[in-house]
């Protein structure tokens, strides 16, 4: 049975924590792919540059890895994206394999808010990546049995993030060994991030 890692995210831009997150899973859970789904209208975010520019970003950080694919399976959905519906699609297209979702720790305090979370918690094996050191500290309004659902993934994660760099962008700050040196070219090359935001 073949086992295949989602990563979501809004990816603007991709950088290099979410390669270290993806490499990471693909050997601490012997992943056979791992596939980062770039968000289309995320429900809970605004000003997010546009979809092609996140999309072409990815492909273009992820496209030296046979490992790592790319997903438009939120892009071309209408409607805001829901991690249920695209875990679902996964689930539906590969029947035989073993689904792993994985995301940061982040989303704990607003996990049982998300769109049919208990039926995603069951669904598929939900893989939060951790700090090292990290403790759940409390439940986050999840029973123990939810918790019980969820696996967790050590990483030294770098102190990087989307936000960031998109603010060194704006103050002309450099952004080199953030990115992959491809995504700071389209970057600049698109002169993405110099205003609010990007479309």
């Amino acid at each position: 049975m073949q086992r295949y890692g989602i990563i979501g995210g809004t990816f603007d831009p991709i950088h290099l924590g979410h390669l270290v997150i993806a490499q990471t899973a693909l050997y601490e859970f012997r992943l056979d792919k791992i596939y980062f789904i770039p968000s289309g209208q995320p429900p809970h975010k605004t000003g997010v540059t546009a979809a092609e520019h996140r999309y072409r970003m990815t492909l273009l950080a992820t496209i030296d890895n046979p490992q790592f694919l790319v997903s438009r399976v939120e892009l071309d959905r209408s409607g805001p994206s829901y991690t249920y519906d695209t875990v679902q699609s996964f689930l539906e297209e590969f029947r035989q394999g073993e689904l792993y979702f994985i995301t940061g720790a982040d989303v704990l305090p607003e996990l049982h808010k998300w769109y049919r979370y208990q039926e995603l918690l069951r669904s598929c094996q939900f893989v939060v990546v951790t700090r090292p050191g990290f403790c759940l500290h409390n439940t986050y309004n999840l029973t123990s049995e939810e918790v019980q659902c969820l696996k967790y993934l050590e990483v030294p994660l770098l102190e990087v993030s989307s936000t960031d760099i998109r603010r060194r962008v704006q103050m002309g700050r450099p952004i080199r060994y953030l990115v992959p040196s491809a995504v700071e070219d389209y970057i600049c090359k698109h002169g993405l991030y110099l205003g609010t935001h990007s479309s």
